[in-house]
C-alpha cells in the first residue's frame, strides 16, 4: 500500500494534461477520447450490471492464478466485494469503451474476465468482436451471464488458463486492442506480452493493468517501455499504454485522466 501511495504521489508531481503535448496523435487521444465530456447511452447500461453485483448476495469460491489479492484473505468471496474491490471502475470503463470507439477498435483480446465489467464495457461497442480469458469458472460463467442480461453477441468467453490459451492462439490472428487485467507479477506479465507482440501491428493498442501495483509491475512496465517495437507509452497511473505506431518517434507520455 505504502508503494502506491509513495508511487502515485510521484506520479502527480510529473504527469500532465494536453498542455505542452507535442505529438499530434497523443494530443488528439487525450483531448478527443481521454477528456470527452459525452454521455453516451451505453453508460448507464454498465451501470446497471455494476449495481446488479453490488447488490447480490451470493459467494463463491474464487480460483486466482495470479498474484492474490491484497483485499482477500481466502478463496470464498462475496460478489459484491470483489465487484467494488477488483472490479473496473465506472470511470475507467467509460474509458475503456470510448478508447475502443475513439481508435475503431474491430477485434480486441482480454486477459482476466473476471466478473466482466471490463468485457461489458468493450462488448457494448457492437462494432467489435472480443475474447476474454479467465482461469476461474465461477467468475467467467457470472460475467457470461451477465452479457447475456444485455443480449451482448460480440463476446466469447474462453475459461482456460492465459498461457494455455496463448499456447494455442494462431500466429495469423492479429488484435487491435489487447487489454492485460490478470496475474499482476513482473515475469508473467513480460511474458504474456512477449508472446502477444505478433498479434499485433503497427495500430494497435495494448493495456496493461496496475502497472505501479508493485515494485515488480513498475519494473515491467519500464521494461516493456523500452521494447525496441514500442514507440508510444501513456501511464495514466491505473493502466498503462503501448502503441506500435512506426511513423512516429518514441516518446513516453504520463498523462492525468
Amino acid at each position: 500500500m505504502w508503494f502506491q501511495i509513495k508511487a502515485y504521489i510521484w506520479f502527480l508531481l510529473t504527469s500532465k494534461n494536453q498542455h505542452g503535448i507535442h505529438s499530434p496523435f497523443v494530443y488528439q487521444l487525450i483531448t478527443k477520447c481521454f477528456y470527452d465530456k459525452s454521455h453516451y447511452p451505453i453508460y448507464h447500461k454498465w451501470k446497471a450490471v455494476q449495481q446488479t453485483y453490488f447488490k447480490s448476495k451470493k459467494t463463491f469460491n474464487m480460483y486466482d492464478a495470479g498474484a492474490g489479492s491484497r483485499v482477500f484473505k481466502n478463496t470464498q468471496r462475496k460478489v459484491s466485494a470483489v465487484a467494488k474491490n477488483a472490479g473496473i471502475t465506472y470511470k475507467r470503463a467509460k474509458l475503456l469503451y470510448r478508447i475502443s470507439k475513439y481508435l475503431h477498435i474491430k477485434k480486441a483480446l482480454e486477459l482476466g474476465t473476471s466478473l466482466g465489467l471490463g468485457s461489458i464495457a468493450l462488448g457494448l461497442n457492437n462494432q467489435l468482436e472480443l475474447t476474454t480469458v479467465e482461469a476461474c469458472s465461477t467468475t467467467s460463467q457470472f460475467a457470461k451471464s451477465a452479457a447475456e442480461s444485455l443480449k451482448l453477441k460480440n463476446i466469447q468467453f474462453s475459461n482456460e488458463a492465459f498461457e494455455s490459451y496463448l499456447e494455442n492462439l494462431s500466429i495469423h490472428t492479429k488484435f487491435d486492442l489487447i487489454f492485460i487485467d490478470g496475474n499482476h507479477q513482473k515475469e508473467a506479465t513480460l511474458t504474456y506480452f512477449s508472446k502477444l507482440l505478433p498479434h499485433t501491428h503497427n495500430d494497435s493498442i495494448v493495456i496493461l493493468d496496475d502497472i505501479h501495483w508493485s515494485k515488480g509491475m513498475q519494473d515491467a512496465w519500464k521494461e516493456i517501455k523500452q521494447n525496441p517495437q514500442v514507440r508510444v507509452s501513456i501511464d495514466t497511473f491505473f493502466w498503462g499504454m503501448i502503441f506500435f505506431r512506426k511513423e512516429q518517434e518514441k516518446e513516453h507520455f504520463k498523462i492525468r485522466v
